[in-house]
């Protein structure tokens, strides 16, 4: 090869100029040529290049040279195309368009029923126009001498014994013989008297009947010989009668493949089919009236996969292309190119149908924008990045705020096509805020679609927004009149459930979403509890997660419990207190008492005195355990009973469980007056409505003596209730028992455990009404999303 090569690039460089280079080498049948692939030298373009060494193939000069002479002569489209030939005393040369030899597609069996019977039409109206119009008869029509070009249609070849009717020295007559094969495809006559029998017969009789055996080879393969004559294996049946009519032993009665060609024409007949249709129509569809257009088109989709793809890709999809652009042609026929058009290489698309993309949707026709819409799943791989961010898109967005409805909606759903190709600053900026146009649109289906949309791009919006951007479409969503609405609104925010942190599913989600467990629709109401339960799975998998508490562990005790220490203690019920409310409002109360620090004053002596030992008190636990049997009764007679004096210093617990319920016991029976110490129940509740609403400053802490009690007494709880009467009733006495036995001027501490004495030099300060801003905070540099939607 490297060889032939060599001497073909030798020749050429000491004959004439020939600018084409030689590629590789193409095996056909037994020819006097030998076919190469070339390329065009100025600009690259493929070519094939038929050579003809004179010198070993002296005899057949002649054939060579009627070849040459009719290639560049005879003018039509199912004609190979010539671009140009060189000879010399050593060699021929014929450039001409990209060939592929017919016999490589039937070895392979690639070609469908409805492709060959296109290629033999279209070898038949060639044909046609040799015999009836050329006059002439072709002489060597068999498959050797046809070849399909880059767009898959067939051409005629073999020229070398082509010859005129007129010309009665033609070379058919003399040099027919010499032709590769030719006593194979020979009719029966001339094998008999030889070639000049043919100016006794009709001269289409000939090519007739040797296009009778090229039908067969294409469905059969191989010709073998006259043997095989008149078999009809592997031939559609509607094809076989002319089939026979082309092949018939005697001259006179054989059928003309002109003949052929009108009887498969017919209406229904063999040659009728909507590839032959569109061949036909396919040149002037820019000229075609509504009707046609719409019969052309029909046709067109009755095109199955199976067709030739080059033939629609280098044909077909020009010509639709231009109709669609600028002759009319609308969505109908841009559809068929974008079906067309899933066939071509990414190099073809972005060549011949990016461009026309582009300009598409600067059209103002709403029914190609439409149609593009539509069409934007198919060739949305094939288009650039940045050709979609920076042309398409800004084209695109006009349809968000379309007066038609549909442009809306089919604008809204192109999103989700279009989503992987934008930008993260396109997505975040202007895309968001074109939803936010439609999540408010008055059309329900569009605002149902945007939450879709919203739901199905979480995931590429960014990182800083995205929750705060779907928390405030989605919930609004939740609000929405139209019940699909509300159903999708609840469905996006399960499918982003993974968007959102807790805190944000606690305090925001939730809350919007429990209402629609109520919901009027029962598709809304099933729904939500779906919702409800992923979004609990998930708030109760973080809470397991959580620690017990985040209070900083209390101190050590280190033998005795500090009376300084100021860290209040919350009453914890234990395991057996947990069946018994009461056992719990005990142990808080008496936790509060065991926290209250410094020396009890003295008081009056009492019938009813409780005193313990200093060392008893000073070694007990801080938090003594309260009998869970302490009854409600206990509590209030412990509330209205004056407390015994003692001289012993309290510690943070003042006595264990059951001693303080067996104080409570010994307390005894509480009289109805009794009860008008408390106030009506009216007054209190206004009472803690006042105090909750003039809530005051906390006070300075007030200086504690080193002995905050005198005489070593216990808190007096019966000035503290005097004081608290008093504040309720005016005037009206306590009742019997709880008068104060202290100083009139004693003040109350904070948890009622008795009267202090407070250092002057630390005056309580006026009591403040504390005001609670309640105004939201501001955004700071917050986008603005959530107030967006």
């Amino acid at each position: 090869m490297d060889f032939l090569k060599s001497a073909v690039a030798s020749a050429i460089s000491g004959g004439p100029p020939f600018p084409y280079s030689f590629g590789d080498r193409v095996d056909v049948d037994d020819s006097i040529w030998t076919l190469y692939n070339g390329t065009r030298r100025e600009d690259g373009s493929n070519c094939s290049i038929f050579s003809f060494d004179v010198p070993a193939n002296k005899s057949r000069l002649p054939l060579a040279r009627n070849a040459v002479k009719k290639l560049r002569t005879l003018r039509h489209p199912g004609v190979i195309k010539v671009l140009d030939t060189v000879e010399t005393d050593s060699y021929i040369y014929v450039a001409t368009e990209r060939l592929v030899p017919l016999r490589w597609h039937i070895k392979r069996k690639s070609m469908s029923e409805e492709t060959i019977k296109w290629g033999l039409f279209s070898i038949a109206q060639t044909v046609k126009f040799i015999n009836d119009d050329a006059s002439s008869i072709h002489g060597s029509l068999k498959a050797a001498s046809v070849y399909t070009s880059e767009s898959g249609e067939w051409k005629l070849g073999g020229f070398e014994v082509l010859s005129s009717l007129k010309d009665d020295e033609a070379v058919i007559y003399r040099y027919g013989s010499l032709v590769p094969e030719s006593a194979r495809y020979m009719p029966p006559e001339l094998a008999k008297s030889g070639w000049e029998t043919i100016k006794k017969n009709p001269a289409t009789a000939l090519d007739a009947y040797n296009f009778g055996i090229l039908l067969f080879e294409t469905f059969n393969g191989d010709f073998l010989g006259s043997d095989q004559v008149g078999q009809t294996k592997g031939i559609p049946s509607n094809m076989q009668p002319g089939y026979k009519r082309l092949i018939n032993a005697n001259p006179k009665s054989r059928s003309s493949v002109a003949h052929f060609l009108d009887q498969g024409r017919r209406n229904g007949g063999f040659l009728d089919t909507p590839l032959i249709k569109l061949t036909e129509g396919v040149d002037s569809l820019g000229m075609k009236s509504e009707n046609e257009r719409e019969e052309f088109l029909s046709d067109l989709d009755q095109l199955s996969d199976d067709f030739p793809e080059e033939y629609f890709k280098m044909k077909i999809l020009p010509e639709l292309l231009k109709s669609v652009e600028f002759g009319g042609g609308g969505p109908k026929v841009f559809s068929v190119v974008m079906k067309i058009a899933q066939k071509l290489s990414d190099e073809d698309f972005d060549a011949k149908v990016t461009p026309v993309v582009v300009r598409l949707f600067q059209s103002p026709d709403r029914a190609i924008r439409v149609c593009l819409l539509d069409n934007l799943p198919i060739m949305i791989d094939r288009l650039p990045q940045k050709i979609v961010n920076d042309k398409i898109y800004p084209q695109m967005v006009t349809g968000f705020t379309d007066v038609a409805p549909l442009i809306r909606e089919q604008t809204v759903k192109a999103v989700l096509t279009i989503i992987t190709k934008l930008s993260d600053r396109t997505i975040n900026s202007d895309l968001l805020k074109q939803l936010a146009r439609t999540s408010n649109d008055e059309q329900p289906g569009i605002r149902t679609n945007t939450t879709i949309c919203l739901g199905k791009i979480a995931r590429s919006l960014g990182v800083s927004t995205r929750s705060k951007v779907l928390i405030a479409a989605f919930t609004r969503s939740l609000r929405d009149p139209f019940v699909h609405a509300r159903n999708a609104s609840l469905q996006a925010l399960t499918a982003t459930a993974d968007c959102f942190t807790d805190e944000d599913i606690a305090g925001k989600i939730l809350p919007a979403v429990c209402p629609l467990l109520l919901d009027k629709e029962k598709l809304v109401r099933d729904q939500a509890n779906k919702s409800v339960d992923t979004y609990l799975r998930q708030v109760r998998k973080a809470a397991s997660q959580m620690p017990d508490t985040v209070l900083p562990p209390p101190a050590p005790d280190a033998g005795r419990t500090n009376s300084n220490s100021t860290t209040p203690r919350m009453g914890t019920p234990q395991p057996s207190e947990a069946a018994s409310w009461t056992g719990w409002a005990i142990s808080s109360f008496t936790n509060k008492i065991s926290t209250a620090a410094g020396d009890i004053e003295p008081s009056s002596p009492s019938a009813n005195t409780l005193a313990l030992p200093p060392s008893t008190l000073e070694t007990r636990p801080v938090s003594a355990p309260v009998r869970a049997s302490a009854s409600a009764s206990a509590l209030h007679r412990q509330a209205i009973t004056s407390p015994p004096p003692t001289s012993t210093r309290t510690s943070t617990s003042s006595a264990s469980a059951s001693n303080a319920a067996d104080y409570f016991q010994d307390a005894g029976d509480v009289g109805e007056d009794d009860f008008e110490a408390w106030g009506d129940m009216d007054d209190d509740d206004t009472a803690f409505k006042d105090a909750v609403d003039e809530q005051p400053k906390a006070p300075a802490k007030p200086t504690v003596s080193a002995k905050p009690f005198e005489d070593d007494g216990e808190p007096d709880f019966a000035g503290w209730l005097a004081a608290q009467a008093g504040k309720k009733t005016g005037s009206k006495p306590l009742p019997k028992g709880l008068g104060k036995p202290g100083s009139a001027g004693a003040r109350p501490n904070a948890l009622g455990a008795g009267s202090r004495k407070v250092s002057a030099a630390a005056p309580a300060k006026p009591m403040v009404k504390k005001v609670i801003d309640t105004k939201p905070k501001e955004a700071g540099d917050d986008d603005g999303w959530g107030d967006g939607w």
